[in-house]
């Protein structure tokens, strides 16, 4: 199974996990990034933006794991936003701003390569959030506590 991470997940990843108080997670972490066990996508890395933080210093690391959408996922992500509903990913302000939106690539990435999607958003009725998306397309969608607990990472 390959996991896609999405910018949510990353960001709790690195602010709450220390690798000096979870060396285990991160050589588990790191593993699984070589082996492509674990990868994003390239709008993960444009949403994440340039900030002044492990996170950062790690990306600028990353050459293969942030990964740029091919053909056919960037059909999927049309037909994300052929459901009207779905549409609400991409938020006003940030359709204003040209901000990176990054969920319909994370969610197409999954779909195409029949990955998981790896989220720290929730299920919310009626909403348009990554889980939900999921759910509609038939995507399998975990949080980061539910990936740990699938690949049985314990520390």
């Amino acid at each position: 199974m390959i996991y896609v991470f999405d910018s949510s997940t990353l960001i709790d990843l690195f602010r709450y996990y220390y690798p000096s108080r979870f060396p285990s997670l991160w050589d588990k972490f790191a593993e699984a990034v070589t082996t492509q066990t674990i990868i994003s996508v390239r709008e993960v890395k444009n949403e994440i933006g340039q900030r002044d933080d492990r996170l950062s210093q790690w990306m600028k690391q990353q050459r293969d794991f942030f990964q740029p959408p091919d053909t056919e996922e960037l059909r999927f992500v049309a037909e994300i936003f052929a459901v009207p509903h779905f549409q609400m990913l991409v938020r006003k302000q940030e359709r204003l701003q040209g901000k990176p939106v990054a969920d319909p690539f994370v969610i197409a990435k999954a779909k195409i390569i029949q990955g998981c999607v790896v989220t720290e958003e929730t299920f919310k009725p009626n909403g348009a959030r990554i889980p939900n998306v999921c759910q509609h397309f038939g995507v399998d969608c975990l949080s980061l506590e539910g990936f740990m607990e699938r690949e049985n990472w314990t520390f």
